[in-house]
């Protein structure tokens, strides 16, 4: 059974930092894409950073440079570390892991509520 489990989510000041992890338990496919979405107040789920499995990463334009997704295939875990942190990030955090072999790009921009593994989320709140 695929469990994905994530932490690290809080409430900040503008301008600060968060790093949110994500634990991935029975998840074995060697070709595949995992990412992070999330979902504001009141919109739609958006994609905000991928990885795949050849180590590509794709990100939203509203977080490049400031977001850095990365992975720990040792540990099974998957990483956003969030600087620069702005009121308009605000929003409940998803981790999903998806068996797709199409690559991170399209994961990010087609997978946003269709991607096979989701974890329940995590918060992150940005104060001005």
């Amino acid at each position: 059974q695929v469990k994905l489990v994530e932490s690290g989510g809080g409430s900040v000041q503008s301008g600060g930092s968060l790093r949110l992890s994500c634990r991935i338990s029975g998840f074995t496919d060697t070709t595949y894409s995992m990412g992070w979405f999330r979902q504001p107040p009141g919109k739609e789920r958006e994609g905000v950073a991928a990885i795949d499995h050849e180590g590509t990463t794709s990100y939203a334009d509203s977080v490049k440079g400031r977001f850095t997704i990365s992975q720990d295939n040792a540990n099974q875990a998957l990483y956003l570390q969030m600087n620069s942190l702005q009121p308009e990030d605000t929003a409940m955090y998803y981790c999903a892991a998806d068996r797709s072999p199409w690559g991170a790009t399209w994961f990010l921009t087609y997978r946003q509520r269709l991607a096979d593994y989701w974890g329940h989320g995590t918060q992150v709140t940005v104060s001005s």
